[in-house]
């Protein structure tokens, strides 16, 4: 089992996918690997620091989160080996490429992604929208063996592998506020250490640029301990907003057919700790075989 996390900025992981992969990475043992990419260098993302200053203490973060975390990371490179600077906010081909070649080198099982916005008066963050629209946008070429080939040259462009396209879930974002939609809840309660302590890592977003900004009604806080606090406070804001019972730490997703469309079945067996609901369960089900599941 693989499973791949696409996402903007160093830290959107850790608050939308950390938990699940924590609970698949215990269900499934050493036959689990994942991998979280990230698609900017994070440059742009303080108020007192230089940007060179930035770029280089988030990545360290980053680093230190994958190494708590156990997950495998990523940052996305430019065909000419450069990073996407931060903010990516227009989509390019070099980001199509890079995207397309970073999936089929990983061959995921599953793929997770910010959603895109239907409401046009719904909050975005330009970043999230544009990786958003990237991965939708290449989820048909992940087997197209010659859909990149000017960025992503091959020796003989008679030999191809078939590479697996995944299912593509797209994960909760804060930033589109009354907008987010979802299919499946993951009951991540116990993981809920680990995800603090992954996140915790992301010292310069959580104690300095996000209190900052002050979009994230959010003190600095002082300790790991505070900081478990604020985030049961976070989890259980995001499940307001879905409807959902606040309580126990969850994550939410809603399944596309931007890859390949899975049966209901085919979800159950493979993601961990579902919460089952019979009502949404069977409008899910029903959606699925419009799209040809199965």
């Amino acid at each position: 089992m693989r499973i791949l996390c696409v996402h903007a900025h160093f830290d959107d992981y850790e608050f939308v996918a950390a938990g699940t992969f924590e609970m698949w990475r215990r269900k499934h043992g050493p036959a689990f690997r994942s991998r979280v990419i990230v698609c900017t260098d994070g440059r742009s993302g303080h108020h007192e620091r230089t940007r060179a200053d930035t770029a280089r203490i988030r990545l360290a973060e980053q680093e230190s989160s994958a190494r708590r975390g156990g997950f495998e990371f990523q940052l996305l490179r430019k065909p000419d080996g450069r990073p996407f600077e931060e903010a990516c906010r227009i989509l390019t081909n070099d980001l199509l490429a890079a995207l397309w070649q970073a999936i089929r080198e990983f061959e995921p099982d599953y793929l997770f992604c910010p959603p895109m916005p239907f409401d046009p008066l719904a909050g975005v963050h330009p970043d999230h929208i544009t990786v958003a629209d990237a991965v939708r946008r290449v989820a048909y070429m992940i087997n197209v063996p010659h859909a990149f080939l000017t960025e992503y040259p091959v020796a003989d462009e008679t030999r191809s592998r078939p590479i697996r396209t995944p299912v593509i879930l797209n994960t909760y974002d804060g930033y589109m506020a009354g907008e987010n939609v979802f299919d499946l809840v993951v009951d991540v309660e116990a993981a809920f250490d680990l995800v603090a302590e992954t996140s915790w890592c992301h010292q310069s977003q959580i104690r300095e640029w996000l209190p900052w900004v002050g979009r994230h009604d959010l003190a600095p806080p002082g300790s790991l301990d505070e900081w478990k606090t604020s985030l049961r406070k976070r989890f259980d804001r995001q499940q307001g907003e879905l409807g959902l019972s606040a309580g126990r730490a969850c994550e939410a997703f809603a399944v596309t057919a931007w890859g390949v469309v899975p049966t209901l079945a085919k979800l159950r067996e493979d993601l961990p700790n579902l919460v089952s609901d019979p009502d949404r369960d069977q409008r899910l089900a029903n959606r699925l075989r419009r799209w040809g599941a199965g």
